[in-house]
């Protein structure tokens, strides 16, 4: 099994990472860590309420095969957080995968992460030239860049970003990845059955529950 974590921060989004974090726990069985600085609850951009696992004190970075960062439209609270830019540091040259989306490639060029690799971001340009630590020779206005150990995203490309990551790992997600089109199943198709197992499995479970009138 390898080892995921999911980093939260305030008004990070879940909706750039949740095609790649239910790929990797209900299609592959994965279990994912989500680590924040505090054991506090951290708000979505959705208003989701969130409880980290574990704090950054509590693991350590090297554990872990791949760290993921979410996007988030304020990026000051996570870029000022000490902690969490000691815990990014501690994977600078290791092969640890960094799947940074949106505005958190900002958060791996202050760690030292992004140090003479290209990338893509989906924060404002503006933000590159306020802070010396991003190297803007290496940016590149593409959808998702890949370069060595690391990979990013614009927030809109969420799909292919996951997608990217996935592949890294040796996943099949065949060649419409979360893309089907509807139209184009059949009735049979869109019925859904279990199998014997799993439908005993379901009535052994249902057992612990009020019985049906």
């Amino acid at each position: 099994m390898r080892r995921f974590a999911v980093l939260l921060y305030p008004d990070f989004s879940l909706q750039e990472i949740t095609c790649l974090t239910s790929a990797l726990t209900i299609w592959f069985g994965e279990t994912i860590d989500f680590l924040a600085s505090e054991e506090k609850e951290y708000r979505s951009e959705e208003g989701l309420r969130v409880l980290p696992t574990k704090t950054y004190d509590g693991a350590k970075i090297t554990d872990y095969d791949c760290v993921i960062l979410p996007g988030t439209v304020d990026p000051l609270p996570a870029l000022f957080d000490e902690r969490l830019i000691a815990f990014l540091k501690g994977g600078r040259d290791t092969d640890i995968i960094f799947a940074a989306i949106s505005s958190s490639p900002l958060l791996l060029s202050k760690a030292g992460i992004l140090n003479g690799k290209k990338f893509t971001s989906g924060y404002f340009m503006q933000m590159a030239d306020t802070f010396h630590f991003v190297e803007k020779e290496h940016f590149l206005h593409q959808g998702v860049v890949e370069d060595g150990n690391v990979i990013t995203g614009v927030g809109m490309f969420f799909r292919e970003f996951a997608e990217a990551v996935l592949k890294r790992f040796g996943y099949d997600v065949g060649a419409n990845f979360m893309r089907d089109d509807p139209a184009g199943y059949t009735e049979d198709e869109l019925t859904f059955y279990w199998s014997e197992e799993e439908y005993r499995e379901f009535l052994e479970e249902l057992k612990a529950y009020p019985q049906q009138e």
